[in-house]
């Protein structure tokens, strides 16, 4: 099902790109933060052309609960302790300034989306002093914080963590705002990337330099993000009739909830887990189920899920795309916390091409490796694709055909060899490819979603094998 944002943001369809190009930048992705890249490319006199497979905001910038905060998560502690207080300090002062900038474009702009102060809430109802911890770190930023005991929650916590500026909004509001000026091509997926030529169904790009900032890249080499990064999912549920919250909500613990107040709606999300393993599903009935319990004749008006780029330090990768590439940029792995960090990366990216450098590059650099930080969740990744790739080849599938219920899917030996297969409410079955075609891995089926789910990498496909999220740039067959 669709956000709660797509119905109230008319879209201006742009045409697909028909011909040859030359340009400055091309920008590949047309979410959030590749329309922030070309809007501060513009502004520094630079020609910027945005090139979305899809349509613009169709992907996670749709899908988000549109929060613009520093509060993420315990993200001080984590960096203080593996990182220093310097990467922490670093960290928090891009962030503020990414919530500023999106004041200044606002305001500048006159743009109507929603724009909302509001105060931004870490919660526990376990260990307080976590969050007194992180107070502690946040004043040594420079960033007021207030530890309390009591909130606006609907049910009894054992502290809160107040942020005060923060802020909310309607992101594709924003977003179609901002791209009335910009230079975008529709429908137009870059299917091959050679150091300043991008390849479409329809002509070639030639660009001084080229942005990705498609959620994940799709090139493995150089870079290796795929041996970099896991994907996450994340559902959310619009509720009405709820008790009215003033703030934003985001829970520390291991069964959490995060809440957003958003017009009418209440905001409630949950249910997180890693890209492929959900195979017993649920997810959506374990919303439903608290939600009910914190507000008793609550009316769910809306569900969807979103799916976040997760890098092993919990710093997304922003800045330089690798060493052999000078003229290649990326903006992913924004854990999630994509409308911060899509600004931050907007910037830092603009500054990188216009000055050669930035106070945040450093921070944020995608080649960064710290043996503390990333070493063994790096390896860790490495085995997860291993054995994705080895189940593909070796794996025998437990369920046939015949033992599939109506409604549900699996993986079954069909006609001789291993396939996805659904079937669906009225008995038919759809038949796939087993395997994903970014790097082989064997896909899950995810109950919540029908859909199926790459583990090692994260790309998804419907149940007719259409490709829903990247890194895969084709669907199954």
């Amino acid at each position: 099902m669709e956000s709660i944002w797509t119905d109230s943001a008319v879209p201006s369809l742009r045409d697909p790109l028909q011909t040859d190009l030359r340009t400055d930048a091309a920008i590949i992705g047309g979410g959030l933060a590749g329309i922030l890249t070309a809007y501060w490319l513009k502004k520094r006199g630079i020609r910027a052309v945005v090139l979305e497979a899809r349509q613009i905001g169709s992907g996670q910038t749709g899908r988000t609960t549109a929060k613009i905060t520093l509060q993420h998560g315990l993200i001080l502690s984590r960096l203080s302790d593996n990182l220093g207080e310097k990467t922490m300090q670093g960290y928090a002062a891009a962030s503020e300034a990414a919530i500023r900038s999106y004041e200044q474009i606002v305001r500048t702009e006159n743009i109507d989306c929603d724009f909302t102060q509001r105060t931004a809430c870490l919660y526990t109802k376990q260990v307080p002093e976590i969050l007194q911890r992180e107070q502690a770190l946040a004043e040594s930023c420079g960033i007021p914080a207030e530890f309390r005991t009591q909130s606006e929650l609907p049910f009894p916590v054992a502290g809160v963590l107040r942020y005060e500026n923060q802020a909310s909004f309607h992101p594709l509001k924003f977003l179609r705002a901002l791209a009335d000026s910009l230079e975008i091509y529709e429908n137009t997926q870059i299917l091959q990337a050679e150091e300043d030529i991008l390849i479409t169904q329809r002509g070639k790009i030639q660009a001084k330099h080229v942005i990705f900032a498609c959620h994940y890249p799709f090139v493995n080499f150089p870079g290796l993000y795929f041996a970099r990064m896991h994907q996450e999912r994340s559902y959310v549920l619009a509720l009405e009739h709820t008790t009215a919250l003033q703030g934003m909500y985001y829970g520390i613990d291991p069964d959490g909830y995060s809440f957003r107040p958003a017009g009418r709606y209440l905001l409630m999300a949950g249910g997180n887990h890693r890209a492929g393993e959900n195979d017993a599903g649920g997810a959506y009935q374990e919303l439903r189920t608290a939600a009910q319990c914190f507000f008793p004749g609550v009316a769910i008006a809306r569900q969807w899920s979103a799916q976040d780029c997760m890098t092993p330090d919990g710093i997304p990768y922003i800045g330089r795309f690798a060493a052999s590439t000078p003229n290649w940029y990326v903006a992913t792995g924004f854990g999630k916390w994509g409308m911060t960090a899509s600004m931050a990366a907007a910037e830092l990216i603009t500054d990188l091409i216009c000055d050669g450098e930035s106070p945040y590059a450093p921070i944020f650099d995608p080649g960064r490796f710290t043996l503390t930080a990333s070493a063994h969740a790096v390896a860790a990744e490495m085995a997860h694709a291993v054995q994705g790739l080895s189940k593909g080849f070796f794996h025998i599938p437990q369920k046939t055909l015949d033992s599939l219920p109506m409604g549900h899917g699996g993986i079954v030996e069909f006609e001789g060899q291993k396939a996805g297969v659904y079937r669906d409410e009225q008995g038919e079955i759809h038949v796939v490819s087993a395997r994903c075609p970014h790097l082989g891995c064997e896909l899950a089926w995810n109950p919540d979603e029908k859909s199926w789910d790459c583990p090692c990498h994260g790309s998804r496909f419907d149940f007719y094998g259409n490709l829903l999220d990247n890194p895969a740039q084709t669907g199954i067959g």
